[in-house]
């Protein structure tokens, strides 16, 4: 094996190949990322029987072949190289790297006993890469992080023909994202329970192309898999992984048909109010919101400790209302929106809030969609 390549188009696509290398391997080759030198081009890939990622990238192969080495030092030696030509020489049991005056030589695994990466399932359809990197990421800001409770930390596509819908709890708020997308067969249908950590480094990773292909595979037994593929500088990457097994509870019947307050209220504002109120809030007590007279005012501490008081402007319709909420989730669900004004749709206090943006002439943007349950007020 021996090759030539563009240093920060190398950089590049090991570190995002490495990124989901586990940090204890059940075995020591899944440590390892595999080099490919074909006369096609270059192939760089990773795998831990759960996640799989494959980078093609543009190379001078001079002679075929394959290697593989540890996964996290090769990123490290590639971010750390000088901006010039990287060779790349299989001799032996070492791999030869050379960059300019910069020379390493690394320890090969034995590649016969690395496991074979799964085939790509048959693409179920194709989204505009911009668009789902930034539905996907409103998506997972309610993903649960917890593994004891591996079901709430994945988002669950729900497929219906040219709608994808993503959904996302941790029991404590809720995030709901609708976008377009162009399916295989117009009455495409399908629901798949993607981990949330590697959909979003996918869906942030992809945009370089246009488009993004998914494609979907399920036994229907709970088990199965999905793939994403797209361009990235350098050439073609593709990411496949397990889908989660278990029942993702069904979430959509706690958006509320109506309400009997809302509130629409400047983003920034009331971004920088929280961040500011909830200075003096005591660890796991919420800020508390209070809705009348055309006037939001915010409230945390208590007691002796101290206190902080804030009050901005807002379009007030229906009842009066006060009630609090953990200040880091209301936050996450804030800046996720997009729109310069955000509306707060309440039912009574002690119900979740709808957030979601608010478009011209105070109409609601129910594309993205952020439900959040209330905190206990301290008297």
């Amino acid at each position: 094996m021996k090759f030539r390549v563009e240093r920060d188009v190398l950089a590049d696509a090991v570190a995002w190949a490495a990124r989901s290398l586990p940090v204890r391997p059940s075995v020591p080759v899944l440590a390892g990322l595999l080099i490919e030198a074909t006369d096609e081009g270059l192939v760089l890939s990773t795998f831990d029987y759960e996640t799989s990622a494959r980078a093609t990238l543009t190379a001078e192969v001079s002679d075929e072949g394959r290697a593989l080495v540890s996964g996290r030092l090769l990123a490290d030696i590639c971010r750390s190289l000088p901006a010039k030509p990287v060779d790349m020489v299989l001799d032996g049991a070492r791999v030869s790297l050379t960059c300019g005056s910069a020379r390493f030589s690394l320890q090969t695994m034995p590649v016969e006993d690395y496991p074979s990466l799964p085939d790509m399932p048959a693409a179920t359809g194709t989204v505009a890469s911009e668009a789902f990197a930034h539905a996907v990421a409103q998506a997972v800001t309610a993903a649960g992080r917890d593994d004891m409770l591996p079901v709430l930390t994945g988002v669950r596509i729900e497929i219906d023909g040219s709608t994808i819908s993503l959904l996302a709890t941790d029991r404590f708020r809720l995030s709901h994202r609708e976008l377009d997308w162009n399916p295989r067969t117009p009455d495409e249908s399908a629901a798949a329970l993607v981990p949330a950590r590697v959909l979003g480094d996918t869906a942030k990773s992809l945009t370089a192309g246009g488009e993004v292909t998914i494609a979907l595979a399920s036994t229907g037994s709970g088990e199965g898999i999905i793939g994403f593929e797209g361009q990235a500088p350098g050439g073609l990457r593709r990411t496949t992984t397990r889908l989660l097994d278990g029942e993702f509870p069904k979430v959509r019947s706690l958006f509320p048909s109506e309400h009997q307050t809302t509130a629409l209220v400047d983003r920034t504002a009331l971004i920088e109010s929280v961040k500011r109120v909830s200075l003096v809030a005591e660890r796991n007590t919420a800020v508390q919101l209070a809705f009348s007279d055309g006037v939001l005012t915010l409230d945390a501490g208590s007691g002796d400790e101290a206190q902080a008081s804030e009050s901005i402007e807002a379009t007030i319709q229906g009842e009066d209302i006060t009630t609090g909420f953990n200040p880091q989730f209301l936050l996450d669900g804030l800046t996720a929106i997009e729109q310069p004004v955000v509306e707060l749709a309440f039912t009574q206090a002690s119900k979740p809030v709808v957030i979601s943006g608010s478009v011209a002439d105070g109409e609601r943007d129910t594309a993205f969609r952020y439900l959040l349950m209330p905190r206990r007020l301290l008297s």
